[in-house]
């Protein structure tokens, strides 16, 4: 296993909670998430599983094309880091990218990566995170759970 963060604190947070948890931690590397996968990607590395869990991308939306580009990115790069048939679960928080636009994202990614990948689960924030019907943005939690051929 291979934790990327920008995020020192963050890593070893990670690490604490894992070994709560039982499990071992892995490698922990703090470094650009961007160029780390490149780096995995150039050294000829493949996983079974990849999660995606970047932090809010788009405040503004004016900034919804240049968070879109890094959404593809990463999707793009976990798409050709996985094994034929392994999972990408990828996640964004940003309130104003909706549902639709964040599938097409990851969609563009596996298609740009020459990858065939199938829906198997979407995800979305618990119930103590509840949804406004007047403020759309509140469902900010979208996920989506891929197998990539």
């Amino acid at each position: 296993m291979v934790s990327i963060d920008s995020s020192g604190p963050a890593l070893t947070l990670a690490a604490r909670n894992m070994g709560l948890n039982g499990c071992a931690p892995g490698a922990l590397v703090e470094a650009d998430v961007f160029a780390d996968l490149r780096r995995l990607r150039a050294a000829g590395e493949r996983f079974d599983m990849v999660i995606i869990d970047p932090p809010k991308l788009v405040a503004r939306s004016d900034q919804i094309d240049k968070a879109t580009r890094a959404y593809k990115d990463l999707n793009l790069l976990a798409c050709q880091l996985l094994q034929p048939g392994g999972v990408l679960v990828t996640f964004s928080c940003s309130g104003l990218l909706d549902e639709d636009l964040f599938q097409k994202v990851v969609a563009g990614a596996a298609l740009d990566a020459g990858r065939d990948a199938r829906i198997v689960g979407r995800l979305h924030q618990a119930s103590d995170h509840p949804v406004l019907l007047s403020v759309p943005e509140t469902a900010y939690l979208k996920g989506l759970i891929c197998e990539v051929a």
